[in-house]
């Protein structure tokens, strides 16, 4: 199953980080972000992706295609022009990279995804969102819901988008970003059908709008709800308390073994 995940917006909100490098490429300790998300999918079996990329993303491109270099021990014979890697320790991973444009919304670069999933059923999320979350459960939680869409549900105080969830575990209101106090956000971890993509018009639409708003109208959107741990590195402050957690050793998102 393909993981699908949303690197090419412009992180105004963390200027001090994303102005010289693609929101995703921000560390939280030595590694981007973007690579834990990678590895919190890989360790449930997740190991193909497809990134969407915009803002700087040249630089994602590079720090892949160098990937075995961050990740390994070498020994570079400049003269032969020869590598030779001591310590291949590099993931399974296979990484489709795709230019989804600067100026794209969240929905557009999905459906710009499209001939990359074909008629699969297929796994999105952002590219700053981080969580002990069980993906195979939400995966089997989305199968038993027979919706279009399911996303990742968790209690957070009112900053992202607020669901409204009936005792069948079925959205059946969808507000982004509203005032108000500890109400379920939307965390991402979506698994969709390819259904969803009829309801995306094109670049200029905004996946948590228009989409969402109407999968929740339609009884096609549930909610898969996360009581553990999920972070948004969406501002400098973000990013400190996550940097403070790698130095403690403390990784509450941390679902795979070293």
């Amino acid at each position: 199953m393909k993981v699908v995940i949303l690197c090419g917006g412009m992180g105004m909100r963390l200027k001090e980080e994303t102005e010289f490098k693609p929101k995703p490429m921000v560390p939280i300790g030595s590694r981007p972000i973007l690579w834990h998300i990678m590895k919190i999918y890989s360790a449930f079996g997740f190991n193909e992706f497809i990134i969407c990329l915009g803002y700087k993303g040249y630089m994602i491109k590079e720090y892949f295609s160098n990937y075995f270099l961050h990740q390994s021990d070498v020994t570079i014979d400049v003269k032969n022009n020869k590598i030779e890697v001591h310590n291949n320790v590099c993931e399974p991973w296979k990484i489709t990279l795709i230019d989804t444009g600067l100026d794209t919304m969240t929905g557009g670069r999905i459906k710009r995804i499209r001939d990359y999933v074909k008629n699969e059923t297929f796994m999105v999320t952002y590219g700053d969102g981080v969580g002990d979350i069980n993906l195979k459960e939400v995966l089997e939680f989305h199968k038993k819901q027979g919706k279009y869409a399911t996303l990742t549900a968790t209690k957070l105080l009112g900053r992202f988008g607020a669901l409204e969830i009936n005792s069948k575990d079925e959205i059946i209101s969808f507000q982004e970003k509203p005032k108000g106090n500890r109400a379920w956000v939307n965390s991402g971890f979506f698994v969709l059908e390819p259904q969803v993509f009829d309801y995306i018009e094109g670049d200029e639409t905004m996946w948590e709008r228009e989409p969402l708003e109407k999968l929740a109208k339609n009884e096609q959107l549930a909610a898969y709800k996360h009581k553990g741990f999920w972070m948004c590195m969406d501002t400098l402050r973000d990013k400190e308390v996550l940097g403070e957690l790698w130095i403690s050793g403390n990784l509450p998102w941390k679902t795979w073994k070293d």
